[in-house]
């Protein structure tokens, strides 16, 4: 499916979705368990990988209006009947290939071309180092992937610079196993805020695990490594547990307002978590964004605002690059976005993809290895035909920048944001953009 956008103004009020992030890690939480209710959950392709997953490994998943129903296995997954695919969910291939070093057996995971293409090797080294197998069928790191367990926990060295789903899937697994799992990172650990998440709910589920030196007792950056006790059970506070708001969808929404709300747009859903994506308010309000976040409430307003160009480095923040981008064509000056290596390795090279679709409208970027430099003061949006390389962030940020280019921008396999956010052309419309499909 293609969108296309058409310059227009907005207004009015719209709903984040709730947390890709969070719902992801509850659903595989909750299958840990001996049964919880996951409340208020992203209803998306992603999600529901991680639900095909906990079914493979022995749980019931059923979906009730507003929750899924989760019937765990109790810490110990069964060994799957058939391959487990992953689809293009690099969330859940992580997170679950360390639940399957759990099982007594051998486990299969695969997925779409993309997913297939991802980096998995620092994580299949580790459960080889805690006694389990792990390989690559193709030798080179990539899915598919066949795991062999059962680990029984210990220590294990992993890079923090390639991906942060690789310490959630092991301090997950690490509660149930006998003797637990230390993780000693080899390199600074990137996307830290992620491991927040997972230490958020890990405790909201009963299970205890911490970071080991790090300034902050509760915050993963600067920790030297993580710890998680073994023997442990997940038992959510009266069997249910609620998914907060998604600040990475919510990133879209702001750059709309105030880029094209010249009457204001109010946000609802946006409560405080540890998402690190919060973020993508203060960088607003650096540029100039006319900006209130009532946190109590949990309700953002935003509008048009004159934006300058800043400097943001992304290495906690990788999901925002695609909208600061944005902004950055529209804003005066030069917005430099660094640390940026970790986002070439998402769904797709999120960094190349920018520079290329962006300057198709007229936007002039300059790529390096680790950033990205965008200078709206020589930028002159107009529309034109740009790829969304079916990648739900690429599609919805070139579709906000569709909002302010000239004429009509149209988003090739627009029907990606169900990833995250399947609503998202709708909420568009609600709020008075011409969108076409």
């Amino acid at each position: 499916m293609d969108a296309t956008i058409t310059q227009s103004s907005i207004r009015g009020t719209a709903r984040a979705p709730p947390s890709k992030s969070y719902t992801h890690r509850a659903i595989l939480a909750a299958g840990y368990s001996s049964g919880a209710t996951v409340y208020d959950p992203l209803r998306s392709a992603d999600p529901r990988a991680t639900a095909r997953a906990v079914r493979a490994f022995g749980g019931a998943v059923s979906e009730s209006e507003n929750a899924f129903d989760i019937e765990g296995f109790a810490g110990r997954p069964a060994v799957p009947a058939d391959v487990i695919d992953c689809a293009n969910s690099g969330t859940t291939m992580r997170l679950v290939t360390a639940t399957a070093a759990l099982a007594d057996g051998i486990t299969i995971l695969t997925g779409d071309e993309s997913l297939r293409s991802r980096p998995q090797g620092p994580l299949l080294d580790a459960i080889g180092q805690l006694g389990g197998r792990a390989e690559s069928t193709r030798g080179n790191g990539q899915a598919p992937l066949v795991i062999e367990g059962p680990i029984s926990g210990g220590s294990v060295s992993i890079p923090g610079d390639v991906s942060s789903q690789y310490i959630s899937a092991l301090l997950m697994a690490g509660a149930v196993v006998e003797e637990g799992i230390e993780i000693d990172l080899e390199t600074e650990l990137k996307s830290a805020p992620y491991v927040d998440i997972t230490l958020e709910l890990l405790a909201e589920f009963g299970v205890e695990a911490e970071p080991i030196n790090s300034v902050d007792s509760v915050h993963s950056a600067g920790a030297s490594g993580f710890r998680v006790p073994g023997g442990q059970t997940y038992e959510p506070a009266e069997g249910e547990y609620r998914v907060p708001g998604d600040f990475s969808s919510i990133s879209y929404l702001l750059a709309a307002g105030v880029l094209a709300a010249e009457e204001g747009l109010e946000i609802r859903g946006a409560q405080p978590s540890a998402q690190g994506d919060t973020a993508i308010v203060e960088i607003t309000e650096r540029m100039g964004g006319d900006v209130e976040w009532d946190r109590e409430e949990g309700r953002i307003e935003a509008s048009k605002s004159a934006l300058s160009g800043i400097e943001v480095d992304v290495g906690d923040t990788p999901d925002l690059l695609p909208t600061i981008a944005v902004l950055g064509a529209v804003a005066g000056g030069e917005t430099r976005i660094t640390n940026a290596e970790h986002v070439r390795y998402k769904e797709t090279d999120r960094v190349s993809a920018m520079a290329d679709e962006l300057e198709k409208l007229g936007a002039a970027v300059e790529e390096h290895e680790d950033e990205l430099v965008v200078d709206g003061g020589d930028s002159t949006l107009s529309g034109a035909v740009v790829e969304g390389y079916d990648d739900h962030r690429i599609i919805m940020a070139l579709s906000v920048a569709g909002l302010v280019a000239e004429g009509e921008t149209t988003i090739r396999g627009a029907e990606h944001v169900d990833v995250s956010f399947p609503d998202f052309f709708d909420a568009l419309s609600d709020l008075g953009a011409a969108v076409g499909r």
